[in-house]
């Protein structure tokens, strides 16, 4: 359960029976408390900030036909968790292993890997405001290596790059966006969390950051009960824009 995102750090865990901001919010409770200035935004990658989900869905699904053909829908039920993650829970056999990861490296390099509309505008206005910003995903280095490899000046985009070799519990585990917020020295009230898939907006709201949901997968009613906002896209959307969603009323 996610606590009220006005805690610091150190009382997230004292804090046993505060309601999740995301169900005040379907509630329709708009009584939000004075936070301090948005310091931080934390963001998923795939689906989140780049198009990539259908591409991952025809390749797992092809996995899936040949190694897992008992399991409906197995492309679907994957996103937003780790490699490691999906190997132990439906392709444990080694051997498979050892094929998938080859396939899904030949894959990922070929890969294309564009921006969501207003997702770099977004960005840029951030950081021109003051906000550190920082990718926060389940996928590994060698992945990681491929999107550079195809998005020049990546890295110049981001103060922080964290993968699932940083951290030990991967989404819907809290811990990434807790690390995220850690890296930069910020406190949970300072930060906000961008996600798309249901295990990634499990995990923002488990840290306590506010958590806003994208509609690039999932129909904003999907998503409605497991964020505490939801948009539909970055088009428009600005530093001033976020602030206002976020009740920021710091000075």
């Amino acid at each position: 359960m996610a606590t009220f995102w006005t805690k610091r750090n150190e009382d997230v865990e004292n804090e046993k029976t505060a309601m999740p901001w995301g169900e005040l919010f379907v509630r329709g409770d708009r009584n939000i408390p004075r936070r301090r200035r948005l310091r931080v935004a934390l963001f998923d990658l795939d689906g989140t900030l780049v198009d990539t989900e259908d591409q991952y869905t025809v390749f797992w699904g092809g996995m899936a036909r040949k190694y897992r053909p008992d399991v409906p829908r197995l492309e679907h039920l994957i996103k937003g968790t780790t490699l490691a993650q999906i190997f132990d829970t439906y392709f444990r056999n080694p051997q498979w292993q050892t094929e998938i990861t080859k396939g899904l490296n030949a894959w990922e390099a070929q890969m294309r890997y564009e921006f969501y509309p207003g997702a770099l505008d977004l960005l840029h206005d951030l950081k021109r405001n003051g906000v550190k910003c920082a990718v926060v995903t389940s996928s590994n280095i060698p992945k990681m290596e491929s999107v550079r490899r195809q998005i020049e000046h990546f890295d110049a985009l981001f103060d922080k790059v964290l993968t699932a070799e940083d951290f030990a519990a991967s989404k819907p585990a809290p811990d990434c966006y807790l690390l995220g917020a850690k890296v930069f020295g910020a406190d949970i009230d300072e930060c906000v969390v961008f996600e798309d898939a249901y295990t990634g907006l499990q995990a923002g709201m488990a840290s306590g950051i506010f958590t806003i949901g994208i509609t690039t997968g999932h129909t904003r009613e999907e998503l409605a009960d497991r964020c505490n906002y939801v948009i539909e896209s970055y088009e428009g959307l600005t530093y001033e824009g976020l602030v206002r969603i976020l009740g920021d009323n710091s000075v």
